[in-house]
């Protein structure tokens, strides 16, 4: 493609773009202002870690959507505050430096400076004054306040925890990221399974509440429905069962206690206790059953937690030589170790009934174990279960279970749960998929942990009139491989004084997780330069909660998570103003490769957004990403697509130039406009920017075809509904019809800074459109299979003419649908307006 020519109807992004840039941050256009009398909207986007590669266009279109959505809600009157900071500590930051010799606070300081220049080349009309780095002292200074006041209530604890390692990073992991495949989800390597003192945060003491709160916020379903599921909430009972020839018994949790009737076996995770007896020999067993449990237990623990448990996968176990007694029955019941059974999930046991669930009926066919029946289904089945299809896991009435018999099954729970308790064999309990967040890393490049380990006083929180402890400069910062983090090796910064007891002591040498810096940071937006508290209490006041906040997907169960958990902790202890964090939260899909695959170096498919910028603008890459897809869903990078989003552009600059009337504008396009502007205005509000993008392009093309074209004034509406997409296009345009109007007699155009301040396009307020205008006249067109009629469409007149339009409509059409299942129409007659016939034979 010809570069543009530098001409009044030529469109030059190059020349326009930068020009824009510099006024816009050189007046301050997109400060938001504490305590407006306007109506505060806080949008929030996930700040990123600034990575050597630089912004790639899954940043760009989240930014460039939220960006769009932050100009339109500024010219609907609202004091829009739409920040910016750097997510700049953790592990990618040291690994890049390990990879290139190059500090990570050289690297992240550089690589800052880059992403910075990017996003301005993208026009995001972020408040730059209120830039946060979680790696700042000031900036981590609070982050570490936070920790100290987790461990002032006994919510930040030391334990000995099985934890998830990365040999190759040679740090723990917390489950989250570690992949289905067993996989550190940074590095790609796998993991490993073992036991180490760790720091924890008990956000299981916020379970219920994470989950009941989701009712005051606004959620899409299927993050509030993922969160729900990752926390896990059951009610259930523990079933006591007591180990023949021992005074041990084993417990297991289950929510399908009416079921216990139908128990043949027991299975018990390699981590519990039972299992550490078995190997110290505390029960009577042979040295050779000690030595297959020792092997198997030691195959097990080297498995990600994520691979076995995941559906499908062949049982494995062994049998420990124990029994216990189901005390309902007197059964013997085996008692086996297998790795589909978790220690850190409910009691680390189950009891196994096969006949209804399939787990269990795997394991039960694998090792030969009896199969009973208790529960008969609608289907009335009461035959013996020699196949999964027989197995029953939903309602059904009990049969073969003593005094449950013919009950339904959840009457039946309710019975049984009772009489458990009554007997003393059990006991009611909830339990959870959650579990206490795994905080220690055993890398340099974090927060560090503000704690002293003293000889005498034990652990000891350092003052807060000594934080930040600051991160120490190092020139070695490689992983030392024996699990502890290189800062053990600063001689010099780990000994310490106890600040209790003034003797000889040792700092604590992990550091915080990647997610410590991002658990608040939308709080210090609020009151970046504070050195008293997080933020100014009256400033939290007004802006909280984050009114639209925008991110991943992927992050539903990390930092969404983690963030809330935070937060209600801080609203407990007085420090912010509300329960939730986020009002609303939505997320978008991410951008494959021209292939269709994930964009990766290794497959030569990654698209660098400054190439896109430098050859077609800033503008088209926004318009583009924004168009190219419904904003929640996968979507496939097309260059096509980009020429197409340019050359509109280019269309709306010409017509802007040569299509404009002196007379007011008239009929079909006047009508037209008017609901291009109600359904960007609405759909802009629902994040459907695809649809807002194409339902301008549709104006466009009305406008180029019309007659006489736009008057000024409705020009000039458009340019409003199209500045928050293209921003630097419209403004370049309406200055140039602004100053042509207010500036004819002496033939120059002023660009000061007094004209731009108040008359910028992005100030302006946004149209309204006349309902009178939009109405829209309904047509009836009847839809025939075969010649037969078989439905009715109820169309817009303007849409009732499109091919396209009436055969999308009529095939979603449910009486029509049956007629046209599995079969493929081999012509189709359309006559425009009147009627639609598919012909399938």
């Amino acid at each position: 493609m010809k570069a543009p020519r530098k001409s009044k109807t030529e469109y030059n992004p190059t020349e326009i773009e930068p020009k824009w840039q510099e006024v816009w941050e050189k007046e301050g256009l997109y400060q938001a202002e504490d305590f407006s009398g306007k109506p505060k909207y806080y949008v929030l986007i996930e700040f990123p870690y600034p990575s050597g590669a630089g912004l790639h266009v899954g940043h760009i279109r989240s930014w460039s959507a939220m960006d769009s959505y932050a100009r339109k809600k500024r010219m609907e009157g609202y004091n829009v505050l739409y920040p910016i900071g750097w997510d700049a500590f953790g592990l990618p930051a040291e690994n890049y430096a390990i990879k290139t010799g190059i500090h990570p606070s050289k690297a992240v300081a550089q690589n800052i400076s880059n992403f910075k220049k990017q996003c301005k080349s993208l026009g995001l009309s972020f408040d730059w004054s209120r830039e946060v780095n979680t790696t700042d002292p000031n900036y981590y200074k609070w982050t570490q306040w936070i920790f100290l006041k987790f461990f002032e209530k006994g919510l930040a604890y030391l334990s000995d925890v099985t934890v998830n390692w990365c040999p190759f990073c040679k740090t723990n992991l917390a489950d989250e990221e570690v992949l289905a495949n067993g996989t550190h989800e940074r590095c790609g390597n796998p993991t490993e399974r073992r036991m180490q003192k760790q720091w924890l945060l008990k956000i299981t003491a916020y379970a219920d509440r994470l989950i009941e709160d989701l009712k005051l916020v606004d959620y899409s379903p299927r993050i509030r429905i993922q969160q729900e599921n990752w926390i896990g909430r059951k009610e259930g009972i523990n079933i006591t069962y007591p180990i023949d020839g021992t005074n041990e018994e084993v417990g297991c949790f289950t929510t399908r206690p009416d079921t216990n009737f139908g128990a043949t076996f027991i299975v018990v995770a390699p981590e519990h206790p039972i299992v550490a007896k078995l190997l110290d020999g505390k029960f009577q067993i042979s040295k050779d059953e000690i030595k297959k449990i020792g092997e198997y237990v030691k195959r097990a623990k080297n498995k990600s937690e994520l691979d076995r448990i995941s559906e499908g996968r062949e049982k494995t176990g062994v049998f420990t030589g124990l029994y216990a007694t189901n005390q309902l029955n007197s059964t013997k019941l085996p008692i086996w170790i297998s790795d589909f059974v978790l220690g850190s999930v409910g009691t680390g046991a189950v009891v196994g009934v096969p006949g209804h669930d399939l787990r269990d009926f795997e394991f039960a066919q694998k090792f030969n174990l009896p199969v009973i029946r208790v529960v008969v289904g609608s289907d009335g089945d009461t035959s013996s279960i020699a196949e999964a299809r027989q197995v029953q896991e939903k309602e059904g009435t009990m049969i073969n279970s003593g005094f449950l018999n013919n009950m339904d099954i959840n009457l039946a729970i309710e019975k049984i749960m009772d009489y458990l308790e009554e007997k003393g064999w059990g006991k009611r309990v909830v339990s959870y998929h959650l579990r206490d967040w795994v905080f220690s890393r055993q890398h340099y490049w974090g927060e560090p942990i503000p704690i002293i380990h003293c000889p005498s006083c034990g652990i000891v929180p350092v003052p807060e009139d000594q934080l930040p402890v600051e991160l120490p400069y190092v020139e070695k910062y490689e992983p030392s491989g024996t699990g502890e983090s290189p800062l053990a090796n600063v001689k010099e910064w780990v000994e310490v004084s106890c600040p209790k007891c003034n003797k000889p002591a040792r700092r604590e040498t992990d550091t915080m997780p990647n997610w410590a810096g991002s658990n608040w940071y939308f709080l210090r937006y609020l009151d970046p330069e504070n050195n008293n508290a997080i933020a100014d209490k009256d400033k939290m006041e007004y802006w909280m909660p984050v009114d639209l906040y925008q991110g991943g997907f992927e992050h539903t169960t990390l930092h969404l998570l983690y963030s809330r958990f935070v937060y209600k902790f801080l609203f407990d202890i007085g420090v912010v103003p509300t329960s939730e964090p986020y009002a609303k939260r939505r997320s978008h899909g991410i951008v494959l490769g021209p292939d269709g695959r994930k964009m990766s170096k290794s497959f030569g498919n990654v698209i660098n957004p400054d190439q896109v910028v430098g050859k077609f603008g800033a503008d088209t890459l926004r318009l583009y990403e924004m168009f190219m897809g419904p904003f929640d869903q996968t979507v496939t990078w097309s260059i096509e697509g980009v020429e197409g989003c340019f050359r509109f552009l280019r269309r709306v600059w010409y017509l802007s130039h040569s299509k404009i009337s002196r007379q007011k504008t008239t009929g079909n396009l006047l009508a037209s406009l008017h609901r291009t502007i109600k359904k960007v205005s609405s759909d802009t509000e629902d994040l459907k920017f695809n649809t807002v993008v194409a339902s301008l392009m549709e104006f466009v093309n009305s406008w180029q075809g019309s007659k006489n074209g736009l008057s000024k004034e409705d020009l000039r509406k458009f340019l409003l509904i199209l500045a928050p997409f293209a921003p630097h296009m419209s403004e370049e345009l309406w200055q140039h019809m602004e100053s042509r109007s207010k500036n004819q007699e002496s033939g120059k155009e002023k660009h000061d800074s007094l004209f731009i301040i108040h008359n910028s396009i992005h100030g302006q307020s946004w149209p309204k459109f006349d309902p009178a205008l939009v109405e829209e006249e309904i047509v009836e067109i009847p839809v025939q299979v075969n010649g037969r009629l078989r439905g009715t469409l109820q169309i817009a007149k303007e849409e009732a003419g499109k091919q396209s339009a009436v055969e999308s409509q009529a095939r979603e059409d449910e009486r029509v649908k049956k007629y046209l299942a599995g079969k493929n129409p081999q012509k189709i007659v359309f006559i425009p307006g009147r009627l639609i016939n598919f012909v399938t034979s």
